[in-house]
């Protein structure tokens, strides 16, 4: 079928269904919902046998749901009604939730219901659960409905008065903190429900800042709502019974004021920030401790597993460099596998576009950024005295999706979505993507795939070559199987081969091309994108930062189709979804 998905945004989950459904052999157009008219043009020009809204925060105008079947994907279970339902599921701590859809009609939510798929809800942050459980069952749900659609002969069930629950809008007076009389749990829900949009609004050091995340503390206390230290950027502060750590702050928008954005929380209160204690963790944090950290470290046996989870996936200077100290800490372990990435959510986006856009000279800073970003990649290009395997729990792109191709091997969890670009920020890249992404797919794919700049499926990404394994398992099962493949690939008794083979093969492509060399050359480009002022760069970076409205769909979404983006017919033949551990 011909499908067009109205979205409005091309997220995450847009993302992801416009990837999957070009995979079974759907035609897949994708328009942004910039207002009626808009959407009706791109109704008249696609001409689509069905409309799907992944992800849509307007109406769709009467005429067009009334002409076209519009399939409205809804966050919650059936009969949930609302704009804030994942909201609602985690301030009041639901254990188990779902995802509906349903025809777009007159009232919100209210249509017939073509497909709806339960999913748990572990205690973790709502945009966490957005990308990972709902994600799962939002796509299941949308393949289901699909196929029933296609069938011709499937008939939807009309929603009955008595499941109806209508939710208001989640607004900031549900949202706030009573520090001198909230428990730790309700603090958490509430910063864990806001983690990403809108954030929780609060006084703090005489101003209104929304807090961005909440992490509990299981050892600092205080007096409720002081500050008690700080730790990588994040700070702690007390509550009633106990303490929470929140990573990022971003500063109420002032009347006609430029709109504001995420900080890391003590590069936000700068000046205001008192004296406190900073208290770093250590890389080897006992697993017992009930803490935050961005980076930490364990071993099983013979692996090592360095789990890092930076908010958003980016990584600033300061956060590549300390990942980095805690890689060269692990490659001194005695170990012969050594694992990188968290158990789930985001595994890398790439260098910190909102500290770039902070900084009081940005090129600087993105210079920093990018060569921090490379110091780490390179670190993992010349580990030569063990395998590397990264472990995508969750999307990765730009930086981020080189520094996952630097290892050894890639193994990635079945609903990661991989961007293996730059373009769309106006630079040529860095992170050694000419070495390392030619040396998996050709140089004519890696030039389509950075060109194209199209998100690209786990399933297409294993039949491309970007990964060497898909694992199906749910989010909270992805760890676990990533330990228990480690140690297999660890106990093998070809590994030192392998290792051996690896460290062969490395110098013998440095005398060829020193990694040096690619640097250099990404690096001067990349110089070029960052110190132009009039660069496309600047005004693309400050526009994602921003959050500035576009004005009209992107061209390479304009003329993308799935088919053509990630479908089996532009990579290639399927290969199964898990190939052995040997090379």
């Amino acid at each position: 079928m011909h499908i067009l998905l109205i979205a409005s945004a091309f997220n995450s989950l847009t993302q992801r269904v416009f990837g999957e459904l070009g995979d079974r052999g759907h035609t897949v157009a994708v328009e942004l919902a910039l207002g009626d008219e808009s959407l009706r043009e791109a109704v008249r020009r696609h001409t689509p046998d069905l409309v799907i809204a992944p992800m849509l925060k307007s109406a769709i105008p009467r005429d067009v749901w009334s002409t076209h079947t519009c399939l409205i994907v809804h966050p919650g279970p059936v009969g949930d009604r609302g704009p804030s339902s994942l909201d609602w599921a985690v301030l009041e701590g639901a254990e188990t939730w779902g995802v509906t859809v349903l025809r777009a009609e007159a009232e919100m939510d209210a249509g017939e219901v073509w497909a709806s798929v339960p999913c748990p809800m572990p205690p973790v942050a709502k945009s966490d659960l957005y990308r990972n459980e709902v994600g799962d069952a939002a796509l299941e749900a949308v393949l289901l409905a699909v196929h029933r659609f296609a069938s011709g002969t499937y008939t939807p069930r009309a929603q009955r008065a008595e499941e109806a629950r209508m939710r208001p809008y989640c607004d900031q007076s549900v949202r706030r903190i009573d520090w001198e009389t909230t428990p730790t749990t309700a603090v958490l829900r509430r910063l864990r429900a806001a983690d990403s949009q809108p954030g929780v609004l609060d006084e703090l050091l005489g101003d209104e800042w929304y807090l961005h995340g909440g992490y509990p503390e299981d050892v600092l206390r205080g007096r409720p709502g002081q500050l008690l230290a700080t730790r990588a950027g994040a700070i702690c502060r007390a509550t009633v019974d106990g303490a929470v750590w929140i990573p990022q702050l971003r500063p109420r928008r002032r009347p006609g004021g430029p709109a504001t954005f995420k900080l890391p929380a003590t590069l936000a209160l700068g000046d205001r920030l008192p004296a406190l204690p900073d208290i770093p963790a250590p890389a080897w944090l006992p697993e017992h401790r009930e803490t935050w950290t961005d980076v930490r470290y364990h071993e099983e046996g013979a692996v090592g597993f360095l789990r890092f989870s930076f908010p958003g996936g980016a990584m600033s200077t300061d956060q590549c460099q300390r990942l980095l100290a805690a890689y060269h800490f692990a490659c001194s372990r005695p170990t012969s596998v050594v694992v990188l990435g968290g158990p789930r959510d985001f595994f890398s986006n790439g260098i910190h576009l909102n500290v770039i856009e902070a900084a009081a000279d940005p090129a600087e800073e993105s210079w920093a950024n990018i060569n921090a970003l490379d110091d780490l990649v390179e670190a993992v290009l010349t580990t030569t005295d063990r395998l590397v395997v990264t472990a995508l729990g969750g999307n990765a792109g730009a930086g981020g999706a080189m520094l996952a191709l630097a290892a050894d091997q890639v193994w990635c969890r079945h609903g990661v979505v991989l961007n293996p670009h730059y373009r769309l920020m106006g630079l040529y890249g860095s992170e050694y993507w000419t070495y390392t992404l030619p040396r998996r797919v050709g140089q004519a794919m890696a030039e389509r795939l950075t060109q194209r700049a199209l998100p690209v499926t786990a399933a297409a990404a294993h039949r491309l070559g970007l990964v060497d394994r898909v694992l199906r398992k749910a989010p909270g099962e992805f760890a676990a199987e990533v330990a228990r493949l480690a140690a297999q690939l660890a106990s093998m008794p070809r590994t030192q081969r392998y290792i051996a083979e690896k460290k062969a093969v490395r110098e013998r492509e440095e005398d060829v091309k020193p990694l040096g060399v690619y640097r250099e050359e990404e690096l001067s480009r990349m110089r070029r994108d960052f110190f132009d002022p009039a660069a496309p760069y600047h005004a693309l970076r400050r526009a994602f930062v921003r959050k500035e409205p576009p004005q009209d769909t992107p061209p390479h979404l304009r003329a993308a189709s799935a088919r053509s983006a990630g479908g089996r017919h532009w990579i290639g033949p399927a290969r199964g979804m898990e190939r052995p551990l040997a090379w």
